[in-house]
Parts: structure tokens; sequence; C-alpha cells
């Protein structure tokens, strides 16, 4: 018997229900129909990326460059773009996996926060090697290499958001292991 009269598996069980409650919000939130769109939405996409880079490789392996513009060196940068949003990907579905599991708030998260974080960067920094070999070929109309600045400087905003939700993330883990490590010391106390 604890303090209150009840008895000691009392606290246990409002403990299940509270994660069974959770567990079931989280369900409710992230329902099956949303993963599978998100998943099939990701599937197409990594298809498409798929599709876009063996077209380049046959491309460089078949095509001769005319001299207007050096198609070879934009191919190559086009096809590690394609390789950073496949990594991007990846790492997204595994963090829905892990939400679906209710498993998120953890350290095994990370992992996947951080390649997501690393292939954005990446990307952005394939988005600016573009952008400097498409310059020249933008001196009659500059403001074309702006924009395609504004665009990298925007993928590097995406990376940054992730950051912060990668912070918010870290703070979520820490407040976890904190309540349970309260949770012990009551379980003791009690």
């Amino acid at each position: 018997m604890d303090i209150s009269g009840r008895p000691r598996d009392s606290a246990c069980v409002a403990y299940r229900n509270s994660i069974r409650f959770h567990r079931k919000t989280m369900e409710d939130v992230m329902g099956k129909l949303t993963v599978r769109a998100l998943r099939a939405v990701l599937v197409v996409v990594l298809a498409g990326t798929v599709f876009v880079q063996a077209s380049l490789l046959w491309a460089l392996a078949t095509d001769p460059e005319d001299g207007s513009l050096p198609l070879t060196p934009l191919r190559v940068t086009t096809i590690l773009g394609m390789v950073s949003v496949q990594v991007a990907l990846v790492c997204i579905w595994r963090l829905v996996t892990m939400v679906r599991r209710g498993t998120v708030f953890s350290d095994a998260a990370f992992r996947y926060v951080h390649a997501l974080i690393g292939a954005i960067v990446a990307l952005a920094l394939v988005w600016f090697a573009v952008t400097i070999l498409n310059a020249p070929g933008q001196r009659a109309d500059p403001g074309v290499t702006v924009v395609m600045v504004g665009i990298g400087v925007a993928i590097l905003g995406v990376a940054l958001i992730v950051l912060v939700l990668r912070m918010l993330l870290a703070q979520t883990v820490a407040r976890d292991v904190e309540a349970a490590q309260m949770r012990a010391e009551l379980d003791d106390v009690i």
C-alpha cells in the first residue's frame, strides 16, 4: 500500500495507461493514411531521382559536348545533387518509421536528423556549384544568377529549420530522460 491507501501497482497501471494514451494520440496524429501517403510521395521522388541519374549517366556516356555550356560538369553536379536528395529521402523514411513505432524521441533519431542536415547542406553546395558553372553564360542577364543564389540560400534555410527542429528533439529527449529518472525516484520513495 502507498500513502493514499492504493496498492503500489496502481502507479504502474497509471504509468502504463499514460503510455497507451500518448501512443494512441501519436497514432491519431500520424495516422496510417498520412504515413502511407508520405511514403508514396517519397517512393515517387526517389524513383524520379534514380531516373534522372540514369538519364544523365547515359548522356555522359553517349552525348558529346557542343561547347555552348559546360555540360559534363553540370551533369556530374546534378547527379551528386540527386544523391543528396536520395540520402534525405531515406532519412525522412526512417524518421517516419520511428514516429510510427513511438521511438522518435530517442538518441537513435539524431543519427538520421544529422544525416538529413548534412544532405541538405550538400544539396545547397551542389546548387551553388551549378550556379557558378551557369554564371558565365548569364552575363547578359545576371538576374538569373542572383535568383539561383537566392534558391541556394533558401536551401540552406531549410537546413537551419531542420537544425532548429533537432534542438527541439534534443530538449524533448532530455526531458523524457529527466521524467524517467523522476519516476524511478518516485517509485523508490513509494
